[in-house]
């Protein structure tokens, strides 16, 4: 089966969350303290957890994005080995340079919660495949710095290569700026790098693993990702 490393930062909330989900999928986990300067052997899977790192001090990630254990999953996402970061995890695979552009205040300068429609842009990569090209997917979001810039040329590689992974929309798949909680430049809610391994994503797919608590649109992530093990 799939090994998955959840980090834990001081701040993290989201770790439990997203271990049930992989757990839930059928990937073996470990949990990995940000202070630590190795990954367990043969790890397959890294996930950032959501939450707030360090209070979210200086800028969000920011501190995070400097651990000891980075280190390590940079190396990890260099030989090609799968790196996911929700939310908060975003933000540090952002300041850790594992990810290009940077997340900074929603656009109203409020925090959201709610549930959120968000596109599946492709379904040809390990976190995708579970879903359709182009399904509306529901989970949840939970942010106050979830805003995704970048500048015009990075923008343009990201939508150029197709590595825009989910995007804020409406109810119907359409991507409007009505559907855009944050002001994300081009709606987006998740970007993949260049090889497919590494994906941020704001939303947090975790919460919806179970119909008891509403949905479980947020599944088909992380069967995709141990089903790619396996393949």
């Amino acid at each position: 089966p799939m090994k998955a490393a959840v980090i834990t930062f001081p701040g993290s909330n989201r770790d439990g969350d997203v271990a049930k989900a992989l757990n839930q999928a059928g990937a073996t986990m470990t949990h990995v303290w940000h202070a630590d300067t190795e990954l367990p052997a043969g790890t397959d899977l890294v996930v950032i957890p959501g939450g707030f790192s360090y209070g979210d001090y200086l800028r969000t990630g920011a501190i995070a994005g400097r651990a000891h254990i980075m280190d390590a999953t940079q190396a990890h996402a260099a030989r090609g080995g799968y790196v996911l970061g929700i939310c908060n995890g975003f933000q540090i695979a952002c300041e850790a340079d594992l990810l290009p552009g940077i997340l900074v205040r929603n656009a109203n300068l409020k925090l959201v919660c709610r549930r959120q429609h968000l596109t599946v842009e492709r379904n040809d990569t390990p976190y995708a495949r579970a879903y359709a090209k182009g399904q509306v997917i529901d989970v949840c979001i939970a942010h106050g710095e979830g805003n995704y810039i970048a500048d015009p040329e990075t923008l343009s590689r990201l939508e150029g290569e197709g590595l825009v992974a989910f995007r804020y929309a409406d109810e119907q798949g359409k991507v409007t700026a009505e559907a855009n909680p944050n002001g994300s430049l081009n709606n987006i809610a998740g970007i993949y790098s260049p090889g497919f391994n590494v994906l941020g994503l704001m939303p947090h797919p975790e919460n919806l693993i179970d119909s008891l608590v509403g949905g479980t649109d947020g599944r088909g992530l992380f069967e995709s990702l141990v089903a790619s093990k396996a393949a």
